[in-house]
């Protein structure tokens, strides 16, 4: 029997799977596939943000019953109009798609056209700036869980340019927790531990270790998100968490950082700014070195995000922000034997691919890479994988101290008796600074 959500697929997004646009950035081994994380298909699609709509650095999820809404803008290096639309895949807590029709889980339209947009001025790289809000008063959403979100193009759903991840809760139960520091053993020293207390006073969660999934998320990565946690205590109404090992994190270090807000004045990270023969601007930063060996130095950073800003020109930074190539190199003995390197932060949208991929160079004995990126502030770290999973371990290149800044959220899912999709019942934000 074909499931409901495969029969919707074969009605909405007929062979869609079996003729994505190749890119550039392409990371898996069959590009027919559709991605249900942040993937984009184009690799002239760059640029692309999904917040909160109040805030440029908020996380992608909102209250399924409150006024706020999601911001999705990208840019578009082709810079010809195109009319882009987007569509919304409800999804189970692992990210795959639930069996939830589209008319259960949005109301009104259950596509969206993208009327906002503007071409980008006093920029080198030409390209139009794309940008929209949701839910709108003639599309609502009406369960809880984790969403897709799609762009397509000239209203061809076999034509997607990007899909990101974004989630809406319904709080029904509560979520109290304490961050500390592991205790014993070689860890207590470069480990973080997340202690929860689950309270579902008039909620019922029958079985909370077959029906409930909580899943924790550091510095809004999903690479190396933990899944597997089940409940330390019961008793009454509450349910808690506290030694449980997959709670616990590698601590790692504060993220490095550039600015590429000019290419007219030097920072403290650029080494050389200069424009090649095809007058595009290129930024050298100065060479990174490992971090494994060295001390714990506390410094305020955005945990991976960036700010776009172009501070030559003081109009509209969406749009007169320009394009630069930026170069890394980190110098290295001899090429590591355990996997690859990688660039990781939002400027490559948490990912390990061929486009954040560092590269050994004999010759200058280290590791390189080059990003096209949009002027502004960046963090970033380098993360070793060995392309066997989709985990990077910062710890190789960054070292790893308990006492490092970090955000982490946690999502509670359940899956009640008769239902078949995952609802977000819950959703805690904590820093391990800040109490």
């Amino acid at each position: 029997m074909i499931s409901k959500v495969l029969l919707y697929f074969f009605i909405l997004f007929p062979l869609a799977i079996f003729s994505q646009t190749k890119t550039d950035d392409e990371d898996y081994v069959n590009d027919n596939v559709i991605k249900y994380d942040d993937y984009n298909y184009k690799s002239t699609i760059k640029t692309v943000q999904i917040h909160e709509s109040s805030w440029d650095f908020g996380l992608p999820i909102i209250d399924l019953n409150g006024a706020e809404q999601i911001e999705l803008s990208f840019d578009d290096l082709e810079a010809d109009r195109k009319q882009y639309s987007i569509s919304f895949i409800h999804c189970n807590a692992d990210w795959t798609p639930s069996d939830l029709m589209i008319s259960e889980y949005l109301s009104g339209y259950f596509d969206l056209n993208i009327i906002n947009f503007s071409f980008s001025t006093n920029t080198l790289q030409k390209y139009l700036h794309y940008n929209i809000l949701f839910p709108q008063q003639n599309l609502k959403f009406t369960k809880s869980g984790n969403y897709i979100v799609y762009v397509y193009a000239d209203g061809d759903k076999k034509d997607l340019v990007l899909s990101r991840r974004f989630l809406l809760y319904d709080n029904k139960i509560s979520v109290a927790a304490n961050f500390r520091q592991t205790i014993g053993g070689t860890d207590q020293f470069n480990k973080q531990h997340i202690d929860f207390v689950i309270n579902n006073t008039g909620y019922n969660i029958t079985n909370p270790y077959k029906d409930l999934k909580v899943v924790i998320t550091q510095n809004n990565r999903w690479d190396n998100a933990v899944t597997d946690i089940q409940p330390t205590f019961m008793g009454g109404n509450t349910l808690t968490y506290s030694l449980d090992d997959a709670s616990t994190f590698n601590g790692g270090n504060e993220f490095r950082f550039f600015d590429a807000r000019s290419v007219r004045f030097y920072s403290e990270k650029v080494k050389e700014i200069y424009k090649d023969e095809n007058l595009k601007n290129h930024i050298v930063l100065y060479k990174d070195e490992s971090r494994a060996l060295k001390p714990y130095l506390f410094y305020n950073d955005f945990n991976g995000k960036f700010l776009i800003k172009n501070n030559d020109f003081k109009g509209n930074q969406d749009v007169e922000a320009d394009y630069v190539y930026v170069d890394f190199f980190v110098p290295y003995l001899t090429p590591e034997a355990k996997g690859n390197f990688y660039i990781m932060g939002k400027l490559t949208d948490w990912r390990m691919n061929k486009t954040s991929k560092l590269t050994y160079n004999y010759k200058r004995f280290g590791y390189e890479a080059q990003l096209y990126l949009k002027q502004g502030y960046y963090n970033y770290i380098y993360v070793l994988s060995n392309d066997a999973n989709k985990k990077g371990d910062e710890t190789v290149m960054e070292g790893n101290h308990w006492d490092t800044e970090n955000d982490y959220n946690i999502f509670v899912y359940h899956r009640n008796i008769g239902m078949y999709y995952d609802q977000l019942i819950g959703f805690k934000k904590l820093n391990s600074l800040k109490k």
